[in-house]
């Protein structure tokens, strides 16, 4: 009978997954000859059979894959039969441009935590176990294609039995690149706060759990990074943490031991249940129970109606806290601001005034990536952080752009870098105020690229002349491309959910240097096939003191008042009583004088400022406190809405003064909070229809900071709905400016080569 060869060249996310035995599985059974190979560009295939039969294949293994893999293409070309017998898995293929995707590291599956559980087991109680199902991937890889030598396990010989699950092609551990066991793998020790070992192997982890039941501070070494661990139900160990971290109110995410723990401090919905239990495993913002089970301390979550909880997602985890039985606070090790450490030397250096104890082992991490966060919005999942699980999965296409390494912005930091059709995100890296924030980030600008093995054509970057990732620019050698901070954040959007002109872009956040030189932050922008028109935004206030204000939102108060009273302000002392009187003259002189008072469009400045005005908090301890408390405060039995007006030329001016006015007389009749909180994100509701119909495109694109707002967002999206426009907003990519980077790749090529106008 006629027999066919083809060859399959597959793209995607198709090493690490378990995919070659797959389609040696399928092959086999289908009778086919042939072999398959890892490749830099992900895998390639050979298949000898029967016409009918590789067909059959060809439809199967599309609609069996493995779970976690991505085929993202398949083509396939005939070549002349060579009467092969036999399907066989050859050794990876070096050769080609490197276009595979790399996989996320993937939270422990069922059987391995079966295994781990399991006295009869060989891997019993070992905090390493995995499989291709799950693991490390990004934190451990070194170069493509994604084989054991080109990991950070590279160090640990495999034993005989290990070696012999990595070679049989019916095992779940077949070219499960991280395997390892107890005999062969990667080991714990724990050390005190000088480095000096006190325990090693399971002994270590017990002791550990120990000293967390005492009340003190263990920092372990995880999957992608160092976390410090207390335990959630102990006030002082709470305390002495938020202190050593320099973290006085800012939320603690917390680690469960089970679901049903869990449920008994937070509603839980199906989706939320679905992505704690994930192989993304993300910490997931949930809303508290009214009335819990006492079991957490009130300081993990001050003044906060949500919790950020996650559960156990490595042997490791999963064994420490089986061993505690009760949550802990699981937080980034790291001081405030600064990137996770990944070496237990820099963690005993960069830790050693936070943590009493270190549970360290000795698998590298080759780079840092922190715990993802996600909350559900409008029924689907909104990643807020986006870092294990997530990245670097990239972003599809329509077409192929040039090479382009994007730089992001200042706050938020992530680096993003084009291939074909794929952007690729780095994990979160953080804000780029400390030079350890700084040093990650130039290593994540030298890594994607070294990973892709791609020289980039373009480099772009924040117009902004001053921070610090514009400034890196200047070092690399390809052309630059400055990019404005909020059309990055709608082109952002827009290349996730895959929108084409014309639309509506609405970006809203705290700090973006505008094109006339002032802090845009409330842009609204018509989006034409070669034009980006600021459309409308909203009135603008001065800044008094610049950057202080987003510590101080009874700044930002200050310069909404100066902008609606002007002069005639001084002589209210009743709106003045946040500020002492020298306050009062040092800051007049700044407003009066225009004297480290920048004008500012700000949405997030608007809402730190109403916050302020609301009697909410005159002072934040951490980024977008006051907005944080004036949603929580919202009461949701109030539909009224404060009034707004909107200009007539373009750009529409958008004035929030009527609206200010009408609090302060809300204020002055001491009408309660949620009722003032309510009004004015109603406002900001009707401000966004009023401008989507004024400018007449049915796609409205909704993306920055002020977009992590639960409440904002999901009666903009029903207003706008309710209206016959239709919302967009982000699901994979922050809305903040962790989304920056892919934003900028989107709209570089197309500013490189002049085919946009700024129209202002």
């Amino acid at each position: 009978m006629k027999r066919d060869r083809i060859r399959i060249t597959i793209r995607g996310a198709v090493q690490g997954v378990g995919f070659r035995p797959f389609i040696y599985h399928l092959a086999t059974e289908l009778s086919l000859g042939g072999w398959i190979v890892n490749c830099a560009q992900g895998v390639l295939i050979e298949a000898e059979g029967l016409p009918e039969v590789l067909e059959h294949f060809c439809l199967r293994l599309q609609k069996e894959k493995p779970a976690h893999a991505i085929i993202q293409s398949l083509a396939s070309t005939n070549l002349p039969p060579i009467d092969e017998k036999h399907f066989e898995i050859r050794e990876s293929d070096q050769g080609g441009g490197k276009t595979a995707l790399i996989l996320p590291d993937l939270a422990t599956c069922a059987e391995c935590v079966s295994e781990v559980l399991d006295p009869t087991d060989r891997r019993y109680r070992y905090p390493f176990n995995n499989c291709t199902h799950c693991g490390p991937r990004f934190s451990i890889i070194e170069a493509l294609p994604y084989d054991r030598v080109h990991t950070s396990m590279k160090k640990f010989t495999m034993c005989t039995d290990c070696e012999r699950e990595y070679r049989d092609p019916a095992n779940r551990r077949f070219h499960a690149e991280p395997i390892a066991c107890p005999r062969c793998g990667p080991r714990l020790q724990l050390w005190d706060s000088l480095g000096k070992t006190l325990a090693a192997d399971d002994a270590a982890l017990h002791r550990a759990a120990g000293q967390i039941r005492a009340g003190k501070i263990l920092a372990l070494k995880g999957l992608g990074g160092f976390q410090l661990l207390v335990d959630a139900r102990a006030h002082g160990a709470i305390a002495r943490l938020r202190a050593r971290k320099h973290r006085a109110e800012k939320p603690f995410g917390v680690m469960f031991p089970s679901l049903e723990a869990l449920r008994s401090q937070c509603r839980v919905d199906d989706l939320e249940e679905r992505l704690l239990l994930s192989s993304e495993s993300p910490i997931v913002l949930m809303q508290k129970l009214a009335s819990p089970v006492p079991l957490l301390d009130g300081a993990v979550a001050p003044n906060n109606p949500n919790l950020g909880v996650m559960l156990p997602y490595t042997p490791l985890h999963h064994l420490l806290l089986r061993d505690l039985g009760f949550p802990v606070v699981a937080t980034s090790g790291n001081l405030s601001d600064e990137p996770i450490c990944i070496d237990e030397s820099e963690a005993l250096e960069r830790l050693g005034g936070i943590a009493d104890f270190y549970l360290i082992h000795d698998r590298p991490i080759v780079r840092h990536v922190d715990d993802s966060i996600v909350r559900v919005v409008h029924g689907r999942e909104m990643i807020l952080r986006r870092a294990r699980g997530f990245a670097p999965l990239p972003i599809a296409l329509r077409q192929a752009q040039p090479n382009v390494l994007a730089l992001g912005a200042h706050l938020k930091s992530t680096v993003a870098l084009s291939v074909k059709r794929n952007i690729f995100v780095s994990q979160h890296i953080g804000d780029l105020s400390t030079q350890p924030a700084y040093d990650a980030f130039a290593r994540a600008v030298a890594d994607l690229p070294a990973l892709y093995d791609v020289k980039p054509d373009l480099v772009a970057h924040d117009l902004h002349p001053e921070y610090l990732s514009t400034r890196f620019a200047v070092q690399l050698a390809a052309p630059k491309v400055a990019v404005q901070h909020h059309w990055a954040h709608v082109a952002a959007c827009m290349a996730e959910n895959d929108l084409e002109p014309p639309l509506l872009g609405v970006a809203w956040d705290g700090t973006g240097y505008g094109y006339d030189g002032t802090i845009w932050g409330g842009e609204f922008f018509l989006v034409k096939e070669a034009c980006w028109q600021r459309f409308a935004h909203f009135r603008t206030f001065l800044l008094p003191g610049g950057d202080a204000a987003v510590k101080e939102p009874r700044r930002s108060a200050l310069g909404l008042l100066y902008e609606i009273f002007g002069e005639e302000l001084w002589d209210q002392p009743e709106l003045l009583t946040a500020f002492s009187a020298s306050e009062q003259k040092t800051l007049r002189r700044m407003l009066t004088k225009r004297i480290n008072a920048p004008i500012t469009s700000s949405a997030g400045r608007l809402f730190d400022g109403v916050a302020a005005l609301a009697g909410l908090r005159d002072r934040s301890s951490f980024e977008g406190q006051a907005a944080m408390e004036l949603e929580f405060a919202i009461d949701p039995m109030v539909e009224e809405s404060y009034p707004f007006s909107l200009g007539e030329d373009v750009p529409c001016l958008i004035d929030w003064a009527p609206a200010l006015r009408a609090l302060l007389v809300d204020r002055r009749n001491q009408l309660p909070v949620g009722r003032i909180a309510a009004r004015f994100h109603h406002m900001l509701g009707d401000a966004i229809v009023a401008v989507a119909r004024r400018a007449g495109e049915k796609q409205v694109a909704l993306s920055g900071g002020c977009f992590q707002n639960r409440y904002l967002t999901e009666r903009v999206i029903d207003q706008l709905r309710a209206n016959e426009f239709q919302p967009y907003w982000h699901q994979r990519i922050p809305p903040n400016d962790g989304g920056i980077a892919p934003g900028q790749i989107y709209l570089a090529e197309k500013i490189h080569a002049r085919t946009l106008t700024n129209a202002l």
